[in-house]
């Protein structure tokens, strides 16, 4: 088995040996690696590129790129006020990354108790940006947010 196999054999192992479904560890986050922190008003989404998460020209995927930032901006909402669901978003790919690991910061343009306005920007092992993103999320909260002093829409 070639090394790229057994990359993918081995996350897909790890990923598959914890049953959790939930913020911070779910299957899809362990499986790429995931490693969630927070800073007040900010989640960061931090990953290794590895090989197997390569598109045949031999840089990191465009999809495993833009899911990381899609999870950081989910995370950063869910930490201020609960889930909530894409409702669109826009990537700008700036540069291929081929190595080394791979940071994502999400944080508010815009907090509201329905929607939220949130980017993310990811950047490479040397602090160059790789990647943008912009979105649209829907709290599927109860219709108001935890109590954090925030302002609501």
């Amino acid at each position: 088995m070639n090394e790229i196999l057994r990359t993918g054999q081995k996350l897909f192992d790890q990923a598959a040996a914890d049953p959790r479904q939930e913020f911070g560890s779910f299957f899809l986050s362990r499986f790429l690696g995931l490693e969630v922190s927070y800073e007040p008003d900010a989640c960061i989404v931090a990953f290794e590129a590895l090989p197997a998460l390569f598109n045949p020209q031999g840089t990191l995927h465009g999809g495993v790129l833009s899911t990381a930032l899609d999870i950081s901006m989910g995370h950063l909402l869910n930490r201020r006020s609960g889930p909530g669901a894409t409702l669109e978003m826009k990537v700008q790919y700036l540069a291929p990354v081929a190595k080394g690991k791979v940071t994502c910061r999400a944080s508010f343009l815009r907090y509201g108790a329905r929607l939220s306005f949130i980017q993310s920007q990811a950047t490479d092992a040397e602090g160059n940006a790789v990647a943008y993103a912009t979105a649209t999320w829907k709290s599927l909260a109860s219709g108001t947010a935890k109590a954090s002093g925030k302002a609501k829409e």
